[in-house]
């Protein structure tokens, strides 16, 4: 079998021609993210054949990444934040004037819209989450979309404690107690006095509770739980008596939850423009939806047929009879189709990246490694096309997080190294989520111990299956596979031929000490419980006994690190201290630092000068194909 052509970097990295479809409400039209002038922005076309789109939205600085509907066809909403500091603004465009800029609705400096979402019931309303009073409060208000006038609904009671509003008025606090428990009382409407409703232990839920969505009829919320089991299944909370009761499961699998941390992944709750509820998505090695709706039933029945991949975003005109939905694939990504349920019609409207062949691209494949205390690891492996799988170089990418996973799909960092030559293997490793409770606590402390195993005992796997050879593998990641990556370079540096860190921890008690106040008060659920306080002076010893940072002088494995300058979560100093450190020694570390970049690169450019720089830091260390100039 022939190698497959060398794509280049920006065949992978470049913005794709179409993404991120979406219905309107009264089914006339679709809006999607495509590029202008090399940025993604909101762009919008009748869905009648042969019409043209218009693009209604004029960043030029950043990427759009997110937008929606509202409940008048006439507007639709975005959020953007400013050079990566993910302070995200609400703005509004108005579709039948397109000759008005777009309107900032949160025009506060240094504030940041949590979430928004139609307020139930009222017509033109939404109900936003904003900090602009004090900086880590987040406050309820309702937005008048069409005037921009913004009102404030009720004021935070303190750092970590949100107010939701349910039903005819009432309402509720929800708050993270010292001891990392969740808390949900009711706001007694003559004196203010709060009713305990129910209690979570924080333990089985290291990023809270999710979905934490209210019902339409304002009586109850579905919920996420995983209260007297395992896996977490989705459940109704009663919001006058506590209890839950179950919705549906899965035998094996988690919902998908992965959304709480990455926006652009689909929410495990598929909804109409009403707020219904239609299906639920489950995660195993691949995605399954359940259909809690007999019409979504057929509809999800047909559309499955469109593609051998796994449904992705979808959405609906408000009488549920016309469809656009997107397909998660490994080989063939977002291609993206209509469907008319009164018809049967249905037609491609795009494919993202139609130059490339999806016969070129690498097949991802679920597999099991089983770590050295027995715990079963899932993990996905992609062998380059074309190549005698046996004795190659090996990429281990690892994920951030670390309360997140890994799964099937379309991943351009995976394809271009599998383009060049390299396996690559993915490991959910204990702490990954999506797993069960057992799987997750699992890693309570073992940062740096027994989480860092499993990523040995994974490159052991694939040497033992003749895949990898053990003198040429490289272990890359970003947020916490970046601190990975640095804990291979520090802790087992003769194991690994290159390290490639972007935006990594290098010390944990920095990284705590310096989070965004909003953040604070929801540590104790996950990093204090997993890693520690570094205000507890034990606690802190042995955090920076976990820290790469401490082991400078045994880091012997070529480097490659990169970082955002605006990054709020893990600090410029974080790459900055081991950067320099290094470099007083007198190791040689490539530096990337990039000043319009937060914790996710989002502007092409950057990705492309980021990945070229990887592949040809590789390529010189692990011997994988050239890349072209």
């Amino acid at each position: 079998m022939a190698l497959p052509d060398l794509h280049t970097v920006k065949d992978f990295f470049d913005p794709p021609a179409r993404s991120r479809a979406s219905i309107s409400p009264d089914g006339a039209r679709i809006a999607f993210l495509a590029p202008w002038r090399n940025r993604l922005n909101v762009w919008v076309q009748d869905l009648d054949p042969g019409s043209e789109p218009r693009c209604v939205t004029a960043d030029e600085t950043r990427s759009v990444m997110s937008y929606a509907w509202t409940d008048d066809p006439r507007r639709l909403l975005y959020t953007q934040d400013d050079a990566g500091d993910e302070n995200w603004h609400l703005h509004r465009v108005d579709l039948d004037d397109l000759s008005a800029a777009a309107v900032d609705l949160t025009p506060f400096p240094g504030a940041k819209v949590l979430g928004f979402e139609a307020s139930l019931g009222r017509p033109g309303k939404v109900t936003l989450s904003l900090n602009a009073r004090v900086a880590g409060e987040f406050d309820i208000h309702e937005l008048d979309v069409a005037t921009g006038e913004l009102s404030t609904l009720v004021e935070s009671p303190g750092p970590g404690k949100v107010w939701f509003q349910a039903g005819e008025g009432d309402w509720f606090s929800a708050r993270m107690t010292t001891e990392g428990d969740m808390d949900l009382s009711r706001s007694d409407p003559a004196t203010g006095d709060l009713r305990q409703v129910v209690v979570w232990e924080g333990a089985d839920y290291p990023m809270g509770v999710y979905p934490f969505q209210i019902t339409p009829d304002g009586t109850g919320m579905w919920i996420g739980s995983n209260r007297g089991t395992d896996r977490t299944r989705l459940a109704r909370l009663d919001l006058n008596t506590g209890e839950e009761t179950e919705v549906d499961s899965h035998p094996a699998f988690d919902l998908d939850t992965r959304s709480q941390v990455d926006p652009a992944r689909p929410e495990p709750l598929i909804r109409d423009h009403r707020g219904e509820l239609l299906g639920v998505r489950y995660l195993g090695e691949r995605q399954v939806i359940h259909a809690l709706d007999p019409h979504f039933a057929e509809v999800l029945a047909n559309l499955e047929k469109l593609s051998d991949g796994e449904p992705a975003d979808v959405s609906c005109d408000e009488h549920g009879r016309r469809w656009v939905v997107s397909f998660n694939h490994d080989r063939d990504p977002g291609a993206t189709w209509f469907y008319d349920h009164s018809t049967g019609e249905s037609r491609l409207l795009f494919r993202p990246f139609p130059h490339l062949d999806p016969a070129s691209m690498a097949p991802m494949t679920p597999v099991t490694v089983t770590a050295r205390d027995g715990l079963a690891l899932p993990s996905y492996l992609t062998l380059p096309v074309g190549i005698d799988p046996s004795g190659l170089p090996l990429v281990l990418l690892v994920h951030g997080g670390p309360w997140t996973r890994d799964a099937w799909g379309f991943s351009p960092a995976v394809q271009l190294f599998a383009n060049r030559g390299y396996a690559v293997l993915q490991v959910d490793f204990r702490g990954s989520t999506g797993y069960g409770k057992a799987h997750a606590r699992a890693a309570i402390g073992e940062f740096a111990g027994k989480m860092h195993d499993d990523l040995i005992d994974a490159v052991d796997w694939a040497v033992a299956q003749g895949y990898a050879d053990p003198d040429r593998v490289a272990i890359v990641g970003g947020s916490y596979g970046g601190y990975a990556a640095l804990v291979g370079a520090a802790f087992t540096p003769d194991r690994f031929a290159a390290a490639v860190d972007v935006v990594g921890i290098s010390d944990l008690a920095n990284y705590l000490r310096t989070q965004p106040e909003f953040v604070r008060p929801g540590l104790v659920n996950n990093w204090y419980r997993y890693v520690g306080d570094p205000e507890v002076p034990e606690q802190e010893a042995d955090m920076l006994a976990r820290s790469p940072i401490t082991r400078i002088d045994r880091i012997r494995t070529p480097l490659l690190v990169a970082q955002g300058a605006n990054d709020p979560l893990v600090v410029q100093a974080e790459s900055d201290n081991i950067v320099e450190s290094l470099r007083a020694r007198g190791v040689d570390v490539e530096y990337l630092l990039f000043h319009d970049e937060g914790h996710g690169f989002v502007n092409p450019e950057n990705q492309i000068t980021l990945f070229s720089a990887a592949v040809r830091f590789l390529a010189q260390h692990l011997g994988g194909r050239a890349d072209h100039g």
